[in-house]
């Protein structure tokens, strides 16, 4: 027996020597190591951030860890916690998000079934037998017609023992897949939420602006008729007139427009609430203010964002997934052993069939090795090489690319806010030159020029604040997107949001998420 062992050993041994003289980067020690399995263990990649954001020093911003998992509700819009709400439960592009999980648990169910026998066969039949006097010379006269039944009933079984890790390895790689698309249900979540709330701001900063234009139509018709009550006079000539005519139209021609715009963005809305578009005013109810943005908001530090972000984390568990895919690969590099076993009874009478001198069986090992394989097994080695390293390449770009739409958020809506400033400014001072124009027109101080200029400046500075407003809401639902909040809100089901998506309740994703993100060592081969 001890023979056995030490033939055995040596022959693990040059299984694992030769393999790794012909280019495979496991050898015996690292195989040992690897807890006994073949390609190299797992470790997060190192991603570039920087230690603070760049306009860290603006009072508006405090850069302190925050919880980010309602962020809508900084507007103190109940409306838009309704919306978001509702989004979160009927959303179908989420729903399937959802059931891309439910797919990849079952596939890790698939995976961990390898580690166990992996045929098994009930086995069964009945047979009539003849023996041939013909076989024989003179058999036809001398031997008997001889005819006898077989039943025959049992259990056939094949385990192929994962001496390298390559059912190990297949785990790891669709465990790590089932945390990525659980990060992907959740980068869905966290884009729907913020599509959600900028689509609702779109849509009051068009009624906005709406009211703006019909304000100012009216305006300038009151304009219309004291220029016309002049002509009337004698005081004017019928310039005036027409001039206030083509204000007025090119007044009301915005209104279609943005009547236009207002009607898409309640479709968009209707979409993301995963139903047909309808009247929206029984939901959104009368217009309503531009939500407003708080006076300081909290931003956190660039590091946080790989603990963070969704499509970050997914990225690195897609890395994960495909490294462990290496040690499947290179597992093809070594002799497959596995024991076949048979267990059956075995009688030409069917009364007889299961009795204990029916019973036969067999066991023994086997073994398979694709010795003559043209180099196919380690150039495919090199393909899952290969293509782990992209990812890895991929993830580092991922997290540079958030920090930049971070950096860009943070920035537009820090300057939005200065010019929003501006704009109330002057959209002031073109209200009261509006209003001074008009008093002395009536007066006859001024021609009829100015009163138009001013009306137009009015009509311009108005929709544009109405705008800027709308942008500072939209950017600062930019900034949260891009430093990736919400989707916690699946994780905690006691706040504004009830975010297990319908029908789904028993399979969609659960703590699966709080796993560790960096297993042990560092990757590479």
């Amino acid at each position: 027996m001890n023979r056995i062992h030490q033939h055995f050993a040596m022959t693990l041994g040059l299984c694992l020597l030769s393999a790794s003289l012909s280019g495979c980067a496991t050898g015996p020690r690292q195989w040992i190591a690897n807890g006994f399995k073949v390609g190299p263990n797992y470790g997060q990649p190192p991603a570039p951030v920087a230690a603070q954001w760049i306009d860290h020093q603006d009072p508006s911003l405090e850069c302190v860890p925050a919880d980010y998992s309602y962020w809508w509700a900084v507007f103190n819009d109940p409306i838009l916690n309704n919306l978001v709400q509702q989004a979160s439960e009927q959303n179908l592009p989420l729903k399937i998000a959802a059931m891309r999980i439910v797919e990849a648990r079952a596939q890790l169910g698939v995976a961990k079934g390898s580690l166990f026998p992996q045929q098994q066969q009930a086995i069964g039949g009945y047979s009539r037998s003849q023996l041939s006097t013909t076989s024989f010379p003179f058999g036809e006269f001398v031997l008997p017609k001889i005819a006898f039944d077989t039943w025959t009933a049992g259990f056939d079984a094949a385990w192929e023992l994962d001496f390298w890790g390559r059912f190990r390895r297949a785990v790891e790689s669709a465990d790590a897949n089932l945390s990525a698309q659980i990060e992907n249900h959740d980068d869905v979540l966290v884009m729907l939420q913020a599509e959600v709330a900028a689509t609702y701001i779109q849509i009051r900063t068009l009624e906005d602006r709406l009211a703006l234009a019909r304000r100012n139509v009216e305006l300038q018709r009151n304009t219309l008729r004291i220029s016309t009550a002049r002509y009337e006079e004698g005081h004017v000539g019928k310039v005036d007139v027409k001039q206030a005519e083509s204000i007025v139209g090119a007044t009301e021609s915005l209104i279609p427009m943005l009547e236009t715009a207002h009607r898409q963005a309640q479709n968009r809305l209707w979409t993301l609430l995963g139903m047909p578009p309808a009247d929206i005013r029984a939901m959104l109810g009368e217009p309503g203010r531009i939500p407003v943005a708080p006076p300081t908001v909290a931003v956190g530090i660039p590091a946080d964002l790989i603990c963070r972000r969704p499509d970050i984390r997914r990225a690195e568990r897609q890395a994960a997934a495909q490294c462990a895919r290496i040690g499947v690969a290179e597992s093809e590099l070594y002799p497959h052993i596995a024991i076949r076993g048979t267990i059956a009874f075995e009688s030409q009478y069917l009364d007889q069939l299961f009795m204990t001198d029916s019973l036969m069986g067999s066991v023994g090992p086997g073994f398979r090795w694709n010795i003559l394989n043209y180099g196919r097994i380690l150039n495919n080695v090199e393909v899952e090489d290969a293509r782990f390293r992209q990812l890895v390449l991929q993830y580092q770009e991922t997290v540079l690319r958030a920090n930049e739409e971070v950096e860009g958020a943070i920035t537009a809506f820090l300057r939005e806010r200065v010019r929003e400033k501006i704009l109330e400014a002057s959209t002031q001072a073109t209200a009261e030159a509006v209003d001074l124009s008009g008093m002395q027109y009536k007066e006859g101080l001024i021609d009829f020029q100015r009163v138009l200029d001013s009306e137009r400046a009015l009509v311009v500075q108005q929709d544009a604040l109405a705008e800027s407003r709308g942008k500072v809401a939209l950017n600062l639902v930019a900034v949260y997107k891009a430093l990736g909040g919400g989707w916690r809100t699946r994780l905690n089901p006691h706040g504004l949001l009830e975010p297990v998506p319908p029908e789904l309740s028993d399979e969609t994703p659960a703590n699966d998420a709080e796993k560790p993100a960096g297993p042990e060592s560092i990757a590479g081969k």
